[in-house]
């Protein structure tokens, strides 16, 4: 499903490029701007399975983007300047801030040192479980568990299935029908089978957490750095929609309030787990914004135009999608043409 899904956008993108409809089109959906979204920054490390490569990119094409982006006339901003450019509406030139999800050690060790050289402030969204080691990184440890089992034993549809996993390609089948299974489950029961999967496999998903993420004193150590934000991402990375309003408020509320004492530094800016449809929506704008968060972002896809005003707990970002690590592509994302088509030419997706 995910390799139709890379092989359909990407042909719409070649398009959009090759023809130069792009540039045609850029200034009627180019909008004010654009929140990046990345999460890790590493260098490329080929792999036959690695179904969560969308979520990396090498320090290379980092350095790249944030050439092409300046090249491109946009201004490189701080979070904190978002919801003034958005209400000058369009006076001056389009902007683009730099976020990260998740506070990945990698994002100290090979994103600072570039965004660093270029002086780039960027925006680092905490789930503070992660930097406690306690965080259930529960799609990382599902594909360790995959990765390093020559067969596992799943729990799918009420019945036991036994998958082989001997060959990268069997690996990849067992991906695919275990995470979408698991996908369509609550949250809750989402977290238990995958701690019980990999439990049964002798894989510890705290050490997973322990490997990738930064700790407190990292953090602190980072944030003395005056290029670096720091936002609030809940406690636990849960998807906020699948829970009741006190779960949901007390996962936003403690985080801001653990992070502002662990850190010393307030924190204004938010960011949805997963952010998707499924994960944020209208309540979840709406406790944003009751909770006093000046910015809060989703995964929907998207560039930020004037009618966000009225909406900054639903700010839509753009992935740099590790599947899509090229100049064009961004080029043609930047113009906002391929979303304008995605979400219908609605400028606001806050249903």
């Amino acid at each position: 499903m995910g390799d139709l899904r890379n092989t359909v956008f990407r042909a719409g993108l070649e398009a959009l490029y090759f023809t130069g409809a792009h540039r045609m089109l850029r200034p009627v959906f180019g909008g004010l701007g654009a929140i990046l979204m990345l999460h890790h920054v590493r260098p490329a490390a080929p792999s036959d399975f690695a179904p969560n490569a969308l979520l990396e990119v090498t320090p290379d094409f980092l350095d790249s983007v944030v050439e092409r982006v300046r090249a491109s006339g946009f201004d490189i901003v701080a979070m904190d300047e978002v919801p003034g450019r958005i209400a000058a509406g369009g006076e001056g030139r389009p902007f683009v801030a730099f976020t990260f999800d998740d506070g990945y050690r990698d994002n100290a060790e090979h994103a600072l040192p570039v965004l660093k050289r270029h002086g780039v402030p960027f925006t680092i969204y905490l789930p503070t479980a992660f930097a406690e080691h306690e965080g259930e990184l529960w799609w990382l440890v599902l594909e360790e568990t995959i990765r390093t089992q020559r067969s596992v034993t799943a729990r799918i549809g009420g019945g036991i299935v036994h998958f082989d996993c001997s060959t990268a390609s069997l690996k990849n089948e067992a991906w695919g029908e275990i995470y979408w299974h698991l996908r369509s489950q609550p949250e809750t029961e989402l977290r238990a089978y995958v701690r019980d999967l990999a439990e049964r496999h002798g894989i510890d998903f705290r050490e997973t957490c322990r490997k990738l993420c930064m700790d407190w004193d990292e953090l602190a150590a980072l944030g003395r750095d005056p290029l670096v934000t720091f936002g609030a991402h809940t406690v636990s990375h849960i998807m906020l929609a699948k829970y009741p309003d006190d779960v949901a408020r007390q996962e936003m509320l403690t985080s801001r309030e653990v992070i502002e004492a662990r850190l010393g530094r307030p924190i204004r800016h938010f960011a949805y787990p997963v952010g998707d449809s499924t994960s944020a929506g209208p309540r979840e704008f709406a406790l944003a914004r009751e909770l006093g968060f000046a910015t809060a972002v989703t995964t929907r896809p998207g560039l930020v135009y004037a009618e966000h005003r009225d909406h900054l707990t639903a700010l839509p970002r753009v992935s740099l999608n590790g599947h899509f690590q090229a100049l064009r592509y961004l080029d043609v994302l930047l113009s906002g043409a391929p979303f304008a088509f995605f979400n219908r030419f609605r400028r606001v997706n806050a249903a």
